[in-house]
């Protein structure tokens, strides 16, 4: 073989080996996208369904102090999945005071079809994040994919609700 057809071979794998480094990558980082765009959507759909609870908050004539924590939810440090645990316990207060007050107003039951509404959005939201998260988790734990994603620092997560599949934590689940 002359110096020629070599250097042919080893440029066509080089090339080779770069081209799947690029698809594994941008796999990877295209997975991540949808990530991160669920997560935002997600974020945006908590927030409203909190201003909707504080709207309904409002129109509840006698506020005792069952509200004094959800009213603290705006500027606690708590992460996604706490959020949307809170704002349920909320959401059942906040049912259980209104029907206790018996109001007829009509404002207030369209803010409990927005909130239903929400809570579905929500739910598909947590639904289609964890079906991505466990694809990504899947896909960087294959090999050759492992070393691409280790060479950019990407690791595996958690899904929404914090639950790690991998760790030796067996009593995870939370209701």
């Amino acid at each position: 073989m002359n110096t020629y057809t070599v250097l042919t071979i080893i440029i066509i794998i080089i090339s080779l080996l770069a081209m799947g480094y690029i698809i594994i990558y941008n796999k990877i980082k295209n997975n991540q996208s949808k990530i991160e765009k669920v997560e935002s959507i997600i974020d945006e759909d908590l927030r409203h369904k909190y201003d909707l609870l504080m709207e309904i908050e409002q129109n509840i004539p006698s506020k005792k102090d069952y509200f004094k924590e959800f009213k603290e939810l705006k500027n606690a440090d708590i992460s996604n999945f706490d959020l949307e645990r809170k704002l349920k316990e909320a959401e059942i207060t906040i049912k259980k005071a209104y029907e206790d007050l018996k109001p007829n107003n009509d404002n207030t039951k369209e803010l409990f079809y927005q909130i239903k509404t929400t809570n579905e959005k929500i739910s598909a939201g947590i639904s289609y994040y964890n079906h991505h998260m466990n694809k990504r988790n899947d896909y960087i734990r294959k090999f050759p994919n492992n070393i691409i994603a280790h060479l950019h620092g990407i690791t595996t997560k958690p899904f929404f609700d914090q639950k790690d599949m991998t760790d030796d934590i067996i009593d995870d689940f939370k209701l």
